[in-house]
């Protein structure tokens, strides 16, 4: 059974599928075909050869089967995405995370989402909630390119504005400008840097954030212990309203979502 793939994910009409390293070319090619079979809509299928990098979130694929791209069109919570597999970052498992951050979203709001890549989270915000304004930060040159067309397929042009940059640079340029914002949604990549800094430049008192983080399943606490140390740490007091795990990436690690508010 060694065709059978570790995981594999729908993303509109391609499959991303992550096979066994002792799996042959036949064996894959064999469960492409079969999923293309029971699956209609499925076009393309791809082989995942490599992990998400760095800050830019670029990762390797291999073309197994059907149409030969890697461009994307993607539906969820009653919105479109287009996005190129390899140079641009996109999880449909975080589509239930995307939904269940909008709930949270009142009238009137203005959004603050970093690491924005092609705006997703920002889209589905302003789709399914009465948030005034969305800005959406990506230093992905490319995703902010498809985070434009993407905000003008979904018709929300005067709602989210996307913004191509570093987001430590760009939260500096916010503040000089007095900007402040109701809610800061930080789906980070793993990386060492919490970025808490740039949040807390942005907040007022009120201000909802819900920070995204990568921990063992019994290292949960360190990672609320790390949020009250640097809202210490710049002058802020904040009360942790729910830590919530957002989907298993490796046996007993997981993505973990602390939604605090600034008292």
């Amino acid at each position: 059974m060694n065709f059978i793939p570790r995981s594999y994910d729908f993303f509109g009409s391609v499959v991303l599928a992550k096979f066994p390293k002792e799996s042959s070319l036949k064996d894959r090619k064999n469960f492409a075909e079969g999923i293309m079979k029971n699956n209609p809509g499925v076009k393309t299928v791809l082989e995942k050869t490599g992990k998400f990098k760095g800050r830019l979130r670029k990762q390797e694929t291999k073309f197994i089967l059907g149409e030969k791209t890697k461009e994307v069109l993607y539906r969820e919570n009653g919105c479109v995405f287009r996005f190129n597999i390899d140079s641009t970052y996109f999880s449909p498992r975080l589509s239930n995370e995307r939904k269940d951050v909008s709930n949270k979203v009142k009238k009137n709001d203005e959004v603050f989402v970093m690491f924005g890549g092609v705006a997703p989270y920002a889209i589905v915000m302003a789709k399914n909630s009465k948030a005034k304004k969305v800005f959406s930060v990506e230093i992905n040159k490319e995703a902010s390119k498809y985070a434009i067309q993407n905000v003008e397929l979904n018709k929300l042009k005067n709602r989210v504005e996307t913004v191509q940059g570093d987001v430590k640079k760009i939260a500096v340029k916010f503040a000089e400008q007095n900007q402040k914002f109701d809610v800061i949604v930080m789906p980070r990549p793993q990386l060492k840097e919490s970025f808490l800094k740039e949040a807390f430049l942005l907040s007022k008192k009120g201000t909802k954030i819900f920070y995204y983080d990568f921990c063992k399943t019994e290292d949960k606490q360190k990672v609320v212990d790390m949020i009250h140390i640097e809202a210490e740490k710049y002058g802020k007091d904040v009360k942790i309203l729910k830590t919530k795990e957002a989907g298993e990436i490796a046996p007993k690690k997981v993505r973990l979502r602390v939604d605090f508010k600034v008292l």
